[in-house]
């Protein structure tokens, strides 16, 4: 029996300084559909009228979970130096949660630490591991806590700290063995003492099953991804689905629109399909653009894909 309170939800940025500096040599994120913005940038890349029609679409689509992924967009009174060139106030963020509220969209705030992501960090991705770093990162974990009402989840991010995903940047850090476990325990802890449950991205699980599984708890919902075409559950992302379900993980399999047009639709099928309701809290759309005209297409086509499968899965 599926949970009648299944999560259809959608990523969305209002950051986005999540990968190289600005100055680093150039690597395209565009995938051949719209400009480049793999570099931060010193001005916010946020349109507020594409926020409101986008999140207008999504409460007529069906879409109940908004995960908001916030990076340098907000001007966070405990760290204004975050900050860059158009930041939103907290005021005027908190009227866009409140809306979102009233349209029956519950908001999920997102602030990725993992060390492939966390370029709005500013200074303070340099200072990983010190004592400095761990009062900003509680900082924020506190005001955003607040900012959004004490949430029931906090997404903490955590996903591709590898040297290969950060082979373009100018300052490459990757955390190994205790180190990534013991920040990952910091920030859910941080989140986790306000009443919000701690969310990840799960693509630890790749190329560290074994350590994943002994270490992780489960009480720490998941969100593996996989973005292709075709669901062989012989695939190591494909199969991380499965691994999970069969430890007993709560999970919310990730789709996206980012290269292949029904990945959601199909993710949506194989794990319904392959995974145990019980463990299924819902399924997540991601686009991975930031919120601007220049993509308008990328994030309706994703919103009406969400809308078409939510129907057909509650037509089964």
């Amino acid at each position: 029996m599926w949970k009648k309170d299944l999560m259809w939800a959608y990523l969305i940025h209002v950051g986005y300084n999540m990968w190289a500096e600005q100055d680093a040599e150039y690597q395209s994120l565009s995938n051949g559909y719209a400009e480049d913005y793999f570099n931060a940038s010193d001005k916010l890349r946020f349109d507020r009228d594409m926020w409101e029609l986008l999140t207008d679409q999504m409460g007529k689509s069906g879409v109940n979970t908004l995960v908001i992924d916030l990076g340098e967009g907000i001007r966070y009174e405990s760290h204004p130096e975050l900050a860059v060139e158009g930041s939103l106030s907290k005021e005027e963020f908190g009227g866009m949660l409140a809306k979102l509220r009233q349209n029956g969209i519950a908001p999920v705030p997102k602030l990725n630490f993992s060390a492939s992501h966390d370029e709005w960090l500013g200074k303070y991705a340099r200072c990983v591991g010190s004592r400095e770093y761990y009062d900003v990162c509680r900082d924020l974990i506190d005001e955003v806590t607040e900012l959004f009402d004490k949430p029931a989840y906090f997404h903490l991010g955590m996903d591709e700290e590898t040297y290969g995903h950060q082979s373009g940047y100018r300052y490459a850090l990757v955390r190994n063995g205790d180190q990534w476990w013991d920040d990952l325990f910091f920030y859910a802890k941080a989140a986790g003492k306000n009443g919000a449950r701690p969310w990840f991205w799960s693509d630890r699980i790749w190329n560290h099953e074994k350590e994943f599984l002994e270490r992780m708890p489960k009480e720490f919902l998941q969100s593996n991804w996989y973005y292709g075409g075709g669901f062989d559950s012989e695939d190591q992302y494909v199969r991380a689905y499965n691994v999970l379900d069969e430890y007993g993980y709560d999970q919310v399999p990730a789709g996206s629109n980012w290269g292949c047009q029904w990945n959601f639709e199909g993710t949506v099928n194989y794990c319904s399909k392959t995974c145990n309701a019980e463990n299924l809290t819902g399924f997540l759309q991601t686009v991975w653009r930031p919120t601007v005209k220049a993509v308008k297409y990328r994030h309706l086509e994703a919103i009406d894909t969400v809308r078409r499968v939510r129907e057909e899965f509650i037509a089964r």
